[in-house]
């Protein structure tokens, strides 16, 4: 579905990711995981088409993504979820969903997926009328998920959905994350959570230093040596 082939990315004269290549295939949940600092967040903003690679190229669905603007790539079927949610707070939960639901398909079946998202997020449905800003920060990651899934995407990218949730909220999250995946959705997941990660996840790189070390499935990564030594405190 997503082919990433020998990409280099850098912030100006800095650069921060060396020759990447990975794929995303069609249903599973891989996952991208590493120290801060190693590249991930940077390897989905290229994705989007926040940034652009120097080098490289990226496919989806056999065609090349990386000079489109990111509001196609929308149009295309690819949902970000970002790291520190970038919700509207002074708008009510209900009106965040509805904010990522505004193109074509999405915009139209809009009351029939936002009955899903309900369903996968209870809590929402509860607080749908409430400002977004006044919820908990659990919840808040919840709506940011939910207002990717509004996008009725083919890929959902999600950028560090567990950071600075308390421990049974970060199982509730991985748990929504499993139930997506499902329902056939394809996932690239971006954590630090490197335990919850790769217990999720079909199979998974390992990025440090902007490069891709080592791949795998999640099971296998998990009894990995260096993983288990450098993130898992074995």
């Amino acid at each position: 579905m997503l082919a990433i082939k020998n990409i280099d990315v850098s912030y100006g004269d800095v650069q921060v990711i060396w020759d990447l290549s990975f794929e995303v295939r069609q249903g599973e949940v891989l996952a991208l995981v590493g120290a801060n600092g190693a590249g991930k967040s940077t390897t989905l903003k290229t994705i989007s088409g926040i940034l652009r690679p120097k080098r490289g190229e990226i496919l989806f669905e056999n065609q090349p993504i990386h000079t489109v603007e990111p509001f196609r790539l929308i149009e295309m079927g690819i949902a970000h979820v970002p790291e520190a949610r970038r919700l509207f707070v002074e708008m009510t939960v209900e009106e965040n969903l509805d904010m990522g639901s505004l193109k074509g398909e999405a915009r139209k079946d809009r009351a029939a997926t936002k009955e899903i998202v309900f369903n996968l997020f209870p809590r929402l449905r509860e607080r749908q009328y409430q400002l977004t800003g006044t919820l908990s920060g659990g919840e808040q990651q919840m709506v940011a998920i939910a207002r990717g899934l509004m996008a009725k995407p083919k890929l959902l990218m999600l950028d560090e959905p567990s950071l600075g949730l308390a421990p049974i909220l970060v199982r509730e999250i991985f748990n929504v994350i499993n139930r997506i995946r499902q329902e056939g959705m394809t996932i690239l997941i971006v954590e630090q959570n490197v335990k919850q990660t790769l217990a999720a996840a079909d199979r998974a790189y390992v990025l440090e230093n902007g490069r891709s070390i080592l791949e795998g499935s999640g099971t296998e990564l998990s009894n990995n040596p260096h993983v288990q030594a450098a993130y898992l405190g074995v």
